[in-house]
């Protein structure tokens, strides 16, 4: 069974990776994203709570954080293994997620760290778009929607998340830059990391990802 977690700062295109990667391995992709944004959709008291955090741009605690991922690995049944994309976001939960995987007889096989430019990054978030119906993603310069704030696939309206305004994105960079970027140090120590660089097409990146794992 591997174990594959995803690194890279916002925007650096983590999800797209993950789903790619995953249909290239015939593995799960398990996203924290995604997680939290079903948490929302449920609108109970622990939507709530993840909101709060997601609209001021600061990382969901880690309780909650963890016990949502852990709780979802436990529910797949992927005999291959799991992309996990998004989680960890800091050396408390890759420890915890470590402890998790010792107790099952596992550990995390490789990580990849994709690397893009800050300026790349506000490039790319402060123009992305969200269908609110099919979550159909867009961005103003590089893939626009035909009709302006419509999507192409189910005419649903776009819109952009909150976190995805400049000042907020740039407290994501920074709270990045303190809690997650010491990640590549952790497992670049454990002889567990590949980097690769993110900048360019989606489909070029991803073939350097499966290039470099081949490699490695």
């Amino acid at each position: 069974m591997l174990y594959i977690i995803l690194l890279g700062p916002p925007g650096a295109g983590k999800g797209t990776q993950a789903a790619y990667v995953a249909r290239k391995l015939g593995l799960a992709h398990v996203s924290s994203g995604d997680l939290f944004r079903h948490a929302l959709e449920r609108g109970d008291d622990l939507a709530s709570e993840v909101k709060s955090y997601m609209e001021k741009g600061t990382l969901v605690p880690d309780e909650l954080t963890v016990r949502m991922v852990l709780e979802r690995l436990e529910a797949l049944d992927a005999e291959a293994g799991v992309v996990l994309d998004g989680f960890p976001r800091n050396l408390k939960q890759a420890k915890t997620l470590d402890e998790n995987l010792v107790e099952r007889e596992k550990a995390i096989d490789r990580v990849i760290s994709i690397r893009v430019s800050s300026g790349e990054i506000l490039r790319r978030l402060g123009g992305r778009w969200i269908c609110r119906n099919c979550q159909a993603p867009y961005h103003a310069t590089d893939s626009p929607s035909e009709v302006e704030g419509r999507c192409d696939r189910c005419g649903g309206e776009l819109y952009q998340r909150p976190d995805d305004n400049v000042e907020t994105i740039k407290k994501r960079l920074a709270v990045y830059a303190q809690e997650t970027a010491p990640l590549i140090d952790y497992y670049a120590g454990r002889g567990k990391l590949i980097e690769v660089d993110g900048e360019g097409s989606a489909e070029s990146v991803g073939k350097r990802i499966i290039a470099a794992m081949k490699r490695d």
